[in-house]
């Protein structure tokens, strides 16, 4: 794991941390864990809030598990296929058809499209599908997500798509011959030493895993310790739009090895490949998978135009900046009880701000 310096993160942070209460206060979230690491080090491990708004909740700890959402996409679903990339196993230009000929229909522009438009967002299909509602269980979900519609031409627009992503899922299955969550777990999670970053945490962890939804039109529970993502809830957990848990320290360590240049993982090569800004469609803000810093933005300010990182719908993110050698994790379950809460849009940029000022 990270080499630790953050004794004296109290004093330094003083003023990130208080923006986070302040956020508690304003019922952004009912509780946060963040990690930032510099420079090799990771600087600060922190907590704050309850796992939800009720004063006998329990305390959010530093170790607290989070359904990361869409962080999965980079440090799961982009970062095998940096991994399969390096192999020659997965590659961007190749056609998605090729791999996953159910994806080709009567539309003659979906046969040309190749991976790199799933991983830049930029294939045309739409930003999300409820296909939970007309699906039942992975094989008929996957079906559907093959077959959903083209709302624009291929590579004339960037629109952020879990739809996309859930096909990346399933063709990188089929290339490795290998389930997604064995793929992350055997080539990252425990390449890395991350014990608790996984797809489908074990019972026995739920009291530690805050809820993130009291979802009363689909599952009718609360939904604690099981992925929040309707779509991959039906794919049974595993998929390469959302599924991943884990803790503040350890999505910082997947983090670390992006800014040491991939080692023990991939080449140095691979990670400027990956998350460097596309140049087309014009105006977007994506790499491959991962996202780059926009204006505005919610890294905020001052990290560089050479960043990257991604959200997560629960209230996750993950920004990366490879100038300043710094990465900062911020994980919460702002979709506490019902989704409604939109502050964390303040929030973040404010958090990341403090941050890097508290470095200056």
């Amino acid at each position: 794991m990270l080499t630790h310096s953050f004794s004296d993160q109290e004093r330094q942070f003083q003023p990130a941390f208080e923006v986070l209460q302040r956020a508690i206060d304003q019922r952004a979230f009912p509780g946060a864990a963040v990690a930032v690491t510099h420079q090799g080090w990771l600087i600060a491990l922190k907590s704050v809030g309850r796992f939800t708004y009720e004063a006998d909740s329990p305390e959010v700890l530093p170790d607290t598990v989070y359904d990361l959402a869409s962080v999965t996409k980079v440090i799961a679903t982009t970062a095998v296929c940096m991994i399969l990339h390096e192999r020659g196993v997965f590659r961007l230009e190749q056609k998605v058809m090729e791999v996953l000929p159910e994806f080709a229909g009567t539309d003659v522009r979906r046969n040309m499209i190749p991976f790199r438009m799933l991983l830049t967002h930029a294939s045309g299909l739409p930003a999300y599908v409820k296909l939970f509602q007309q699906t039942q269980g992975q094989e008929e979900l996957i079906a559907a997500a093959m077959q959903t519609p083209l709302t624009a031409d291929p590579g004339s627009r960037a629109e952020y798509s879990d739809i996309g992503f859930i096909l990346l899922g399933v063709a990188l299955e089929r290339l490795a011959r290998r389930p997604l969550d064995q793929l992350c777990r055997q080539e990252i999670f425990s390449r890395l030493g991350l014990e608790h970053l996984r797809y489908r945490p074990p019972a026995e962890w739920k009291p530690r895993i805050p809820p993130s939804v009291d979802d009363r039109s689909f599952r009718h529970k609360i939904i604690q310790g099981e992925v929040h993502d309707e779509n991959a809830c039906v794919m049974g957990g595993v998929a390469g739009h959302a599924g991943c848990f884990g803790n503040a320290e350890e999505v910082a360590a997947f983090a670390q090895c992006m800014l040491r240049g991939g080692a023990p993982l991939i080449q140095a090569e691979t990670v400027e490949l990956f998350t460097r800004r596309e140049t087309s469609p014009a105006g977007t803000s994506r790499a491959l998978g991962w996202d780059t810093p926009s204006q505005p933005s919610q890294s905020g300010q001052h990290f560089s135009s050479r960043s990257f990182g991604h959200l997560g719908f629960t209230g996750t993110s993950l920004w990366i900046d490879r100038e300043r050698q710094l990465s900062v994790t911020l994980l919460t379950n702002r979709t506490w009880p019902d989704c409604s809460a939109q502050l964390i849009k303040q929030v973040r940029p404010a958090f990341h701000n403090a941050v890097v000022e508290a470095l200056r």
